[in-house]
């Protein structure tokens, strides 16, 4: 996400570019909000008093809801129907001309997936952290990947075998490190994912010759898609799955959101994710040093109350 945002100071690029991926929760036990925020809201008491998890019915939402089924599923069938139309137009691309180091068009057809709420479903993850009242963190997430448990999104195994069908390659461009590759495609493919081989798969970490990765953007592993294959669709939950943030700030987003409007549900596929993601760390200025309630705080004082 980049032209017209405002730009981070290093030390804020820095810090978004290692909380990229990171899920946030507020635990049971936490502190009431703050003066400011608790003042537009009545005092609260008995169970009403314990701050409920930032995140449960979020996760809630993901796993108990049939509008979330149907979000995702209507997604992937509506991209199947551009498929074809895709397929056709020879200069078709799902890759913005920054990152189109060479011309798309006589390359092999491929879409670009992300992984994580985009193909896969981690809320059982999510859930474990809201029982725990815990946060993200890399061991507890390995550990996760692991087991291989994670269920396909619905909708995406049809599209998946529609376009392999019509020789479309998949690529799963993630910020899962490249250590859990295996991993990943074996979840994948138990799953009913096609995957051609592991080449397939890039990793966080993935180096990519003549480019440098800021963190956990994914610009350069796009560029490396674009060497070898016409990418007609692109897939995600992030706005940074489909190109780069240069500011993650609410401004930053909007211009970015507002540029590219014309290429979701063309090019651009988005997927509903309520769990986690940089719309988050927007509201308290990327920063995670900060306490959980603080990070809280920000993000009540960030909501619109029609004053």
């Amino acid at each position: 996400m980049r032209r017209s945002a405002v730009s981070l100071s290093v030390l804020a690029c820095a810090v978004l570019a290692l909380s990229a991926c990171k899920r946030t929760e507020t635990p049971a036990d936490a502190a009431p909000p703050a003066a400011a925020a608790a003042a537009t809201a009545p005092a609260a008491t008995g169970d009403a008093a314990v701050a409920a998890n930032d995140n449960l019915n979020a996760v809630l939402w993901i796993q108990r809801s049939q509008e979330y089924r149907a979000i995702t599923e209507q997604t992937y069938r509506s991209a199947a129907d551009h498929l074809d139309k895709a397929l056709k137009e020879a200069n078709w691309d799902a890759l913005v001309p920054e990152e189109r180091g060479n011309a798309a068009k006589g390359l092999k057809p491929a879409v670009v997936l992300d992984v994580d709420e985009t193909v896969l479903d981690n809320s059982p993850y999510q859930a474990r952290l809201v029982r725990d009242g815990k946060e993200y963190d890399e061991l507890s997430w390995d550990q996760w990947v692991a087991e291989k448990k994670a269920k396909a999104i619905p909708g995406v195994v049809d599209f998946a075998k529609a376009a392999n069908a019509k020789g479309v390659t998949l690529l799963y461009i993630s910020n899962r490190a490249v250590h859990l590759k295996d991993a990943t495609l074996a979840n994948l493919r138990e799953q009913g994912l096609p995957v051609a081989d592991d080449s397939v798969f890039l990793g966080l970490g993935t180096v990519v010759e003549g480019c440098e990765q800021a963190g956990s953007e994914k610009n350069c592993r796009r560029r490396l898609a674009g060497q070898q294959y016409r990418v007609l669709m692109q897939f995600g939950d992030q706005l940074g799955d489909f190109v780069e943030v240069t500011a993650n700030t609410n401004e930053g987003r909007d211009a970015l959101l507002q540029q590219y409007h014309d290429w979701f549900g063309e090019r651009w596929w988005m997927l509903p994710n309520p769990t986690y993601g940089g719309f988050e760390p927007a509201q308290f200025n990327n920063d995670y040093s900060q306490s959980r309630q603080a990070r809280h705080d920000a993000k009540r004082a960030a909501l619109d109350y029609a004053p």
